[in-house]
């Protein structure tokens, strides 16, 4: 029997890598560092921790397996997402804004660069937040959407590696939704980096299988606690909790539901039965289709 998790970790995890992201970001400069190294490797050390946590203190026992049908989908996915969708939106989008002020050059005198820099963060964090959750909400909601959403949700337990498991056109919508309006506007790419240093450890943590007690924390950030409703294959619970990283505009748009200490979903997974969707085919299966494996067949998604 391990020994209980530190109480610091277990209720109050969130804001504490998402302040420390923040504050790697305010110092990276100031100390003469690489911001955006410093940052991504915050990123990968949570999600490290993450992974170190629910390996020792699991929330759900029958998830916490080794290698399964899950692990050789999502492994796929991530590599795709890491090597191929994140460098390709890192150059495309900045092109793409670049593009745009030159077209249009009064585009990028729109943000007030010269406002507070605390009141220009917060207002990035909060258009981030609410164009991810439009989008995410509009892939639930609209079957073309839901169509690649659908490998998403197809999983069949929540661990560390669910984070990765996406769709890359998924990937490239909800991304350029949150980034590309502020980059066309002017936004900063350092302000861009800082709202990114805040909400990239929590999400990375979401999906975790890690045995954490968030409490209040719930109801402001997206914990593991929160979003392991969204995945619940009854629609009831997972039409809910679409927030990113936040649940502002979950609030906002009365679509939070309260997590419940210490409890799941009675099943994880598609609605109903998916409606054909091939959720236990390969990665390389459900992303290009086939006669044997039709992933854009229309799901059942929000009955």
């Amino acid at each position: 029997m391990p020994s209980p998790m530190p109480i610091l970790l277990q209720r109050h995890l969130y804001p504490l890598v998402a302040l420390m992201g923040l504050l790697l970001w305010a110092l990276a400069p100031r100390l003469g560092l690489p911001t955006e190294a410093l940052v991504m490797g915050w990123s990968l050390a949570v999600l490290a921790l993450g992974w170190a946590l629910e390996r020792r203190w699991p929330f759900e026992a029958r998830w916490r397996t080794p290698v399964d049908r899950d692990t050789r989908i999502d492994a796929p996915s991530a590599l795709v997402v890491m090597a191929v969708v994140d460098p390709l939106l890192k150059v495309g989008l900045p092109l793409l804004a670049a593009a745009g002020i030159a077209a249009l050059p009064v585009l990028g005198t729109l943000w007030p660069q010269g406002g507070p820099l605390a009141l220009q963060w917060l207002a990035a964090l909060l258009w981030v937040e609410l164009a991810k959750y439009a989008m995410h909400r509009a892939h639930h909601e609209w079957a073309p959407l839901w169509r690649l959403h659908a490998l998403h949700h197809g999983s069949e337990r929540l661990y560390w590696l669910n984070n990765f498991r996406v769709h890359p056109l998924n990937l490239v919508l909800v991304t350029a939704a949150a980034l590309l309006p502020l980059q066309l506007i002017g936004a900063p790419g350092e302000l861009l980096l800082g709202v990114l240093a805040f909400t990239q450890p929590v999400m990375l943590l979401q999906h975790s299988n890690a045995d954490l007690r968030s409490g209040p924390w719930n109801v402001l950030f997206s914990t593991n606690e929160a979003h392991r409703w969204h995945h619940s294959a009854l629609p009831a619970e997972a039409n809910r909790n679409y927030g990113a990283a936040l649940l502002i505009w979950d609030h906002v748009f009365r679509s939070y539901r309260a997590a419940p200490a210490g409890q799941a979903p009675q099943r994880i997974g598609l609605f109903g039965n998916g409606s054909g969707y091939p959720a236990r085919a390969s990665f390389w299966c459900q992303l290009l289709g086939g006669r044997s494996c039709r992933p854009l067949c229309p799901p059942a998604c929000c009955a």
